[in-house]
């Protein structure tokens, strides 16, 4: 039983090496001032004061889209990058508007079996194209985890934490995102 559980879980750390990889490619292609840096991926959040730089490294300061979601939840969507593999790489920083920690809604996984039992994570995003009226969901990898923040589960006050979403890449350069309590937004896709 040791050896079959060390196997899973070297198996399972490869495909975590495997999606940050594709992960950092996607935000590294681009045009413009993009340096290729990208945030580390954090389960914590951390406390942030006024305004101050992006939390994104290379970011513009202004965000593609800013969604309301419950208990004062709210996402700025900060990049939604195409790379030249088929992917979609969507950025972003959850935070925490109100003035209490908020246990964050366990909807945000979505409903799919294989996608909760990996935990909480942003797994419930997804795409739609609207002129191919075809629907993208957050892509996982060979042990059915989603490529997108993971074990994160409460946010207090004024907290951020740097999110981000893989997606099977759209033929459309405009995209709707969805992300369970949250409002919708049309994002552009770059690259």
């Amino acid at each position: 039983m040791t050896m079959r559980f060390t196997a899973k879980t070297r198996r399972g750390m490869v495909a975590l090496a495997v999606a940050a990889g594709l992960a950092a490619g996607a935000a590294g292609c681009g045009s413009g001032g993009d340096d290729g840096k990208r945030p580390e991926q954090q389960a914590s959040a951390s406390r942030t004061a006024g305004a101050g730089p992006s939390s994104q490294e290379g970011q513009s300061d202004k965000p593609l889209a800013e969604l309301r979601g419950s208990d004062g939840l709210s996402l700025q969507i900060t990049s939604a990058q195409r790379d030249s593999g088929g992917f979609v790489t969507v950025n972003g920083t959850l935070k925490n508007d109100g003035a209490q920690s908020v246990v964050i809604p366990s909807a945000l996984s979505g409903n799919e079996t294989e996608i909760i039992k990996n935990g909480r994570s942003l797994g419930g995003a997804t795409l739609v194209d609207p002129k191919g009226k075809k629907r993208y969901y957050v892509l996982r990898d060979t042990e059915g985890r989603p490529l997108t923040t993971t074990g994160f589960s409460t946010l207090r006050a004024g907290d951020t934490l740097a999110v981000f979403m893989q997606f099977p890449a759209p033929p459309a350069n405009q995209v709707e995102f969805q992300l369970p309590t949250f409002s919708s937004a049309t994002l552009p896709i770059s690259g």
